[in-house]
């Protein structure tokens, strides 16, 4: 029975974000089935400390080690904190560890991925770039390791739970679903005149500001068809895209008979990340169930992929492989930074990567530090094209 299972044992790295925050509510939620036991932030000194306090946190760790001292003086001489990168492995590797849950934004989660799985323990990943820049080395070594990446991710987490493990020689379509942004009825000529501010309006989730703009330049769902590609397997052929403003419907598989099977929930990133904690077991909790009665209506529209070309990027991405899904996302890191300086309009996103792409020499199967040497030049260039 999934009630009388030992709480496992979570690493979080990335605490204080918002999926950092989440992850720590479902604990709260379920404590009979999770027990934090190890947290990392990059520099939230208090948030930080305030969790390590409510949590009995033994195990704590500052990538940003200027605040180290400062966190010291908030804690117990009784937690060992750690920082850098070296600090993140060795939270990511405590023999203690069931799974390690990874929040960090951009390639700081990579290296503690892959430790944590050489090491032998389950990845919860919510960080896109781990996927989208090593895919196919972090599935290799969890496969040769005979452990499981579990997505955090909404619409990977709802195709996960669709497939249960099937094949995916049974699959025609990975379906992902997309809120389209606050942009999704804009008339493309008015893309130019959009501000920071409107960017930031989501028309449905609570996120950070750079996942916010990529979910306004339709690259946060180019991102997940890379990842999609990679944790199950599947070449990007069989990805697809639907704007469901709603999203309600997180994503769908379509299999080869053409039925189609779909998972929903009300938005909140509590239930991908109980899952994927819970998993193979479904827990009860306290987060709110669906109201059909409530529902006015379920809609959906093919994306305007030349007005949001950050798809037909990605696909291309996705298709070539080696080191361009990484310059594509260290390129479209760059550009929304400049974007919310105000440094640069927003269709300017979508061209700046695209010139670094194109600008990139792809390297077919590259190792970890060719992948990492593409992202920093991938950086580089997009930093001249400002």
């Amino acid at each position: 029975m999934a009630e009388t299972s030992a709480p496992k044992k979570v690493v979080v790295l990335g605490s204080t974000g918002s999926i950092g925050e989440s992850t720590l509510s479902v604990a709260r939620d379920i404590p009979d089935r999770m027990k934090v036991i190890a947290l990392a932030a990059n520099n939230s000194v208090e948030s930080i400390a305030r969790q390590i306090a409510e949590f009995d946190i033994k195990q704590g760790c500052l990538y940003d080690q200027r605040g180290l001292d400062q966190l010291k003086s908030h804690v117990g001489d009784d937690v060992t904190l750690h920082s850098g990168e070296d600090g993140l492995i060795e939270l990511a590797t405590l023999p203690e560890a069931d799974m390690v849950l990874i929040a960090i934004v951009g390639v700081a989660g990579l290296r503690p991925a892959l430790a944590a799985i050489e090491a032998g323990k389950d990845i919860a990943v919510a960080s896109k770039e781990i996927l989208v820049m090593a895919g196919e080395t972090v599935m290799s070594a969890a496969r040769k390791k005979g452990v499981r990446v579990l997505p955090v991710d909404s619409e990977h987490n709802a195709i996960f739970q669709c497939l249960e493990d099937r094949s995916s020689k049974d699959v025609s379509r990975l379906i992902l679903t997309a809120s389209g942004g606050p942009f999704r009825q804009l008339p493309s000529h008015e893309l130019a005149s959009v501000t920071k501010a409107q960017a930031l309006k989501h028309p449905t989730w609570e996120m950070g500001q750079k996942i916010t703009i990529d979910s306004a330049t339709l690259f946060n769902k180019g991102l997940e068809m890379i990842e999609a590609r990679w944790l199950f397997d599947i070449e990007m052929q069989r990805v697809d895209v639907i704007v469901h403003p709603q999203s309600i419907i997180h994503s769908m598989v379509e299999f080869i008979d053409n039925s189609i099977l779909a998972q929903l929930s009300t938005t909140d990133m509590c239930f991908p990340i109980q899952y994927a904690v819970t998993w193979p077991d479904r827990v009860p909790n306290t987060l709110p169930p669906l109201n059909f009665s409530e529902l006015a209506k379920l809609e959906f529209e093919a994306p305007r992929w030349e007005d949001f070309p950050a798809l037909s990027l990605a696909k291309e991405a996705g298709e070539k492989g080696g080191t361009l899904p990484a310059v594509m996302n260290a390129a479209n890191e760059v550009a929304v930074s400049a974007f919310l300086r105000e440094s640069i309009p927003f269709p300017k996103i979508w061209e700046m990567v695209g010139a670094t792409m194109a600008s990139h020499h792809t390297i077919n199967q590259p190792g970890l530090d060719e992948i990492i040497d593409a992202d920093l030049q991938a950086r580089a260039k997009a930093s001249e094209l400002i």
